[in-house]
């Protein structure tokens, strides 16, 4: 058996991509996505009907209308591949701003529920700032569950799961990235910062009865992955699914809630306060939160120019 059906037995599967291909032949639960994977699709050319054929449909919509309507489409087709959910972002310009945020999610939800997909097959994806877990917070007492991306501090991953939030995706390769830029060193996946914050943030979720699910994200290689074996969902990008899948190799579970020592874990509790404080104290989780932030918005601006002149054509 190859180390993706192994994987399997442990963990629930993700795709991480906006290419319809890669998740038929990798057979995921669940799939992810985001600008940046939506305007990479779309600079394909099997893609280049579902950008015309959504703009063309709603001529007179702004942009921002438009690249909602492109992100839900993708997401319906998606859903016609995976039986379980798909995530879609919420701009990242909101980032900041709680109102505006709530109102886009119902926004996203509705465009879903006029194409008869049910809430329940859709996460809403929002960046892990302060605002955006108030946003959160709000939304899964609506009804509309909630992923949390950007994630890279332990306070973000505590307010999250204090707010109910149904899923957190922390950023396994962006902190290794960090850490490997500053210390000069190439990580082992057994000493590897990002690893050891994934397996931090299950054992506490585990330790005191959370419901918050846990999706380790952003791998740089599948030694991360196999290191996080037995969280309970891992979203992985299609070279990495390839990987595994050619891959023999004995993986065992290596995160297993019976296996915590609940008396070694103290709890803890973020008001704003020591939340921005906190977060101020962790240099890397300022600076990828804000460098992830930037990213996401920069693509999401590519994106309006794209649809913006598809719709002016």
């Amino acid at each position: 058996m190859n180390a993706l059906d192994q994987l399997k037995q442990h963990t629930v599967v993700v795709a991480d991509t906006g290419d319809f291909n890669s998740m038929k032949a990798y057979a995921p639960r669940d799939a992810t996505t985001n600008p940046t994977l939506i305007l990479k699709a779309v600079g394909l050319a099997q893609y280049q009907g579902l950008l015309d054929e959504t703009v063309a449909s709603h001529l007179g919509e702004s942009t921002g209308e438009l690249c909602d309507r492109l992100l839900v489409r993708f997401g319906t087709e998606i859903l016609g591949i995976v039986p379980g959910r798909v995530s879609t972002e919420v701009d990242a310009r909101l980032s900041f701003d709680t109102a505006a945020t709530i109102a886009r999610a119902h926004r996203i939800i509705d465009l879903y529920a006029a194409v008869g997909i049910p809430r329940e097959r859709v996460l809403v994806k929002i960046a892990a700032t302060w605002e955006g877990i108030r946003a959160a917070e709000r939304l899964e007492r609506d009804g509309i569950h909630c992923n949390l991306t950007l994630l890279f501090g332990f306070p973000q991953a505590v307010a999250c799961a204090d707010a109910g939030v149904t899923l957190i995706s922390p950023f396994v390769g962006r902190i290794y990235d960090w850490y490997r830029k500053r210390d000069g060193i190439e990580f082992t996946a057994e000493n590897d910062p990002g690893v050891a914050s994934v397996r931090r943030i299950h054992a506490y979720f585990k330790a005191f009865g959370y419901e918050t699910e846990v999706m380790g994200a952003s791998f740089r290689n599948i030694g991360q992955v196999l290191a996080l074996a037995g969280c309970d969902l891992l979203t992985i990008s299609p070279d990495l699914l390839e990987q595994l899948q050619l891959t023999e190799v004995l993986v065992p579970r290596r995160l297993d809630a019976a296996r915590i020592d609940r008396a070694a874990i103290e709890r803890v509790r973020f008001d704003e306060k020591h939340f921005r404080f906190e977060m101020n104290e962790d240099p890397m989780a300022c600076d990828k939160l804000a460098e992830g932030i930037r990213a996401f918005v920069a693509d999401a601006r590519r994106l309006d120019d794209l649809v913006a002149a598809r719709a002016t054509r």
